[in-house]
């Protein structure tokens, strides 16, 4: 075990929470209740020093719940989702968020999977986290796929589906114990979609709300570490995400997005699918606030076509669609095991392309994946040259340990890389939006710039249009006219007489304010601790 590691003061791992915290213990939100509610006797001294006696512990004590905590998330909007979840628990508990590392108690490290670089960073984040003695919580799809890994020996690991327990594995790490919660959600023997969608949540950005549909997916594909982690298909029910949605509108959320490993494949297990769910969630999205639907894969789409095409056109859900389709080689497929040719990919898009008018078809795409010849990544270059994606997502392939993909024969290095550049010129070869330069459009004010110049809104297509910093414009709809275009933007002008819409029906919460509190207070009380599934 690694000397530095200031967090895992005891000789032996616990394989549960309940190891060290039984039935008959008091439970994080008894404790929590019981402070609140505590009525301080009134004593009769003012000096000073009988001030500073009586003053809160400091945030090194061992007492949980009055310590800095730093949350970092590595990775896709799902796993965004689960750090603003856990950051939101902690608040409430009475945790303090920070955003300045090195004052932080403890870091919450939030892993990505996917590829070599984001496991470099958490791994380098724990290095560092142990040379500053800080107490460490891992959570994310690294130790979750694998726990036993060396770096990960003796530190306290939190799982995917476990997330609504990170009060207890924090809480019990601050007292310098190491505990992994790694087990399944389950109901009567059911693999479950995760942890409740009720719970306190941080939003990162409070006009933006991350709701995971489905954890999981239906495929198997040879390259992929996340499978490892997220498992199969677990679907939520339809009547939990349309109250997710309910809930998010009323703390004046504009803009919704939904994610998962394969949206696709919503409701396969469950009996149902991902267009009844869209057209129950749009009944509830107030006008002027907007619906992005996550990634999905060819196969599971293909048979909701006609529906789906329905769905993207409605006025309060964006055309927009990311679609990965990895190589334009039915070879390369078929060694990835991506279960669809070609010719499906481009069915899909076709299809969309002419019901939908205008849509944005994202797509990702995989260089130098074992076996890949010269003649196979043409076929790629020839299918970006073709449809002209305006958003592509090119990635150097890294082989995940584990994974088949891993035990083949793997492509030189610098091959790699070259494949990587190439198929990067192409992609910069063309301008998507230059013929737009002169369009009168409605966006959606969502955010700012990350140069702080801007702030950044969204058309119907979900195309990035900058427009200028009046803070009345932040959170609502706004006409603007189309002056200038990039590479991956646009920048619009407000016209001077259109009105500002104003979707949402309260006001947005403040940045780092707790989410869904109430309704968590209440369940808290009338329950005698955490949900243990």
């Amino acid at each position: 075990m690694n000397e530095k590691m200031p967090s895992a003061s005891c000789d032996t791992l616990l394989d549960d929470i309940e190891d060290i915290v039984s039935q008959e213990d008091s439970k994080p939100q008894d404790r929590h209740f019981a402070r609140k509610h505590v009525v301080p006797k009134v004593r009769r001294r003012n000096t000073q020093k009988y001030l500073q006696e009586e003053s809160s512990p400091p945030s090194d004590s061992t007492i949980p719940g009055i310590q800095k905590i730093w949350v970092r998330t590595w990775g896709c909007s799902h796993n965004n989702s689960d750090g603003e979840y856990m950051a939101g628990q902690l608040a409430a508990y009475g945790y303090k968020i920070t955003e300045n590392a090195s004052d932080a108690d403890l870091w919450l490290l939030n892993s990505c999977t996917v590829k070599n670089p984001a496991e470099d960073h958490f791994r380098n984040s724990i290095k560092k986290a142990q040379e500053e003695n800080k107490k460490i919580v891992l959570a994310g799809c690294v130790p979750q796929a694998q726990p036993r890994q060396d770096y990960l020996k003796g530190l306290s690991i939190i799982g995917v589906q476990q997330i609504d327990r990170v009060v207890e594995v924090v809480e019990e790490t601050i007292k310098g114990h190491s505990v992994r919660l790694l087990g399944q959600k389950k109901d009567n023997g059911k693999r479950l979609g995760g942890a409740r969608l009720d719970l306190p949540k941080i939003r990162k950005n409070p006009l933006i709300e991350i709701i995971s549909i489905n954890t999981g997916c239906l495929n198997a594909c040879t390259y992929c570490k996340t499978k490892h982690a997220r498992g199969n298909l677990a679907s939520y029910l339809i009547d939990e995400l349309v109250d997710r949605a309910k809930q998010s509108f009323q703390e004046g959320v504009c803009e919704i997005w939904l994610t998962s490993e394969d949206t696709g494949a919503y409701g396969r297990d469950i009996g149902t699918s991902l267009p009844t769910l869209l057209w129950k969630l749009v009944e509830v999205i107030p006008e002027g606030a907007m619906l992005r639907l996550g990634m999905t894969n060819p196969p599971y789409i293909l048979e909701h076509l006609e529906e789906m095409a329905k769905i993207l056109n409605h006025p309060r859900v964006y055309a927009f669609l990311h679609i990965p389709v990895q190589s334009a080689s039915d070879t390369v497929l078929m060694e990835m095991k991506r279960e669809y040719c070609v010719a499906d990919f481009k069915r899909v898009v076709d299809f969309l392309k002419e019901k939908v008018p205008g849509i944005t078809i994202a797509t990702d795409i995989i260089c130098g994946f074992p076996g890949e010849t010269d003649q196979d990544f043409q076929e790629t270059v020839k299918l970006v040259e073709e449809y002209k994606f305006p958003s592509l997502f090119i990635n150097q392939f890294y082989p995940r340990p584990g994974t088949p993909a891993a035990k083949m024969e793997q492509v030189p290095a610098q091959v790699k890389k070259q494949r990587t550049k190439d198929l990067s010129r192409v992609f910069h070869s063309y301008n998507p939006y230059d013929h737009k330069v002169g369009e009168r459009q409605q966006v959606l004010v969502t955010e700012e710039s990350f140069d702080c110049k801007f702030y950044v809104a969204h058309n119907r297509f979900y195309e990035q249009v900058l427009v200028p910093k009046n803070p009345t414009f932040l959170g609502k709809m706004v006409e603007v006219d189309i002056y200038e275009s990039g590479k991956h933007f646009m920048k619009g002008q407000p016209v001077s007489d259109a009105k500002v819409h104003t979707p949402s029906i309260s006001k947005p919460l403040a940045k780092g304010e707790v989410s869904g509190l109430t309704e968590w207070y209440s369940s808290c009380k009338s329950a005698s601790g955490y949900r243990r599934i």
